[in-house]
């Protein structure tokens, strides 16, 4: 047990920056300090001592605000950054070195009795908000984004976005787990390529129709208008799929 803390201890120094000095970080990270009560309510949990194990989660998660079941299978070296509102439930499984944000939510989908929580492989990291439910397997090395929701298997060295998750694959290429802004936006590929489709569509039925005959000018100032309010949409597209105003 001495060593799988020690693992959690020295986790952070390679994976937060803004860790300064050993005292800092026992004292004002609440993600150490819930994986060491964690840790000790697991071993009175796996002791078959009734109460105790549930009552220091509990005060766990008054200090903390993060809640982790005494009967979850936590792995050493695993990092809870910042922590406030992570929920890990009672069958769920972490494996070593995983990396997870505030507010994400290890759950069930239902009552039903036995495994229904996620098992987290090795090296996982878990975005900020991101849900994962159910009894579900995520591979190692898997990345979830923040806000995502997970309801199916994941594979290893995949990366997950959306609602619901979508797996989107990095062509082998390996990522950072701390380089969140590298993320594929999934939604806005399937946007952009739906605007190109209706692009090609609108030159075949201008190339259809015949040439344009002169008219009057109130005629031609609605013409105007109708083509600022185009450019107008356009730039609204194109200012989305940029990600303009995130």
């Amino acid at each position: 047990m001495l060593s799988t803390l020690l693992a959690d201890f020295r986790i952070i120094f390679e994976r937060d920056p803004a860790a300064r000095n050993w005292l800092e970080v026992l004292f004002c990270y609440p993600g150490l300090q819930a994986l060491l009560l964690y840790r000790i309510a697991h071993r009175l949990h796996q002791a078959k001592l009734p109460f105790v194990p549930r009552l220091i989660s509990h005060l766990a998660r008054f200090f903390t605000g993060i809640e982790i079941h005494p009967g979850a299978a936590i792995g050493r070296g695993v990092f809870i950054d910042h922590g406030m509102g992570v929920v890990v439930g009672e069958t769920a499984i972490i494996g070593d070195y995983a990396l997870i944000y505030q507010g994400v939510t290890l759950g069930g989908t239902g009552k039903e009795c036995g495994k229904r929580h996620p098992t987290l492989g090795t090296n996982v990291v878990v975005g900020a908000g991101a849900k994962v439910l159910g009894n579900i397997n995520i591979g190692n090395n898997a990345r979830i984004g923040a806000g995502s929701v997970v309801l199916r298997d994941v594979p290893s060295d995949c990366t997950v976005v959306g609602v619901p998750g979508r797996v989107v694959y990095r062509s082998g290429e390996r990522v950072g787990p701390l380089e969140h802004g590298s993320l594929p936006d999934s939604e806005a590929q399937v946007i952009r390529a739906l605007v190109d489709r209706i692009e090609a569509l609108e030159r075949q039925l201008q190339q259809l129709q015949p040439p344009p005959v002169l008219s009057a000018l109130p005629q031609a100032e609605s013409e105007t208008d109708d083509a600022a309010s185009c450019r107008l949409r356009d730039r609204v597209i194109e200012q989305f799929l940029n990600g303009a105003g995130i």
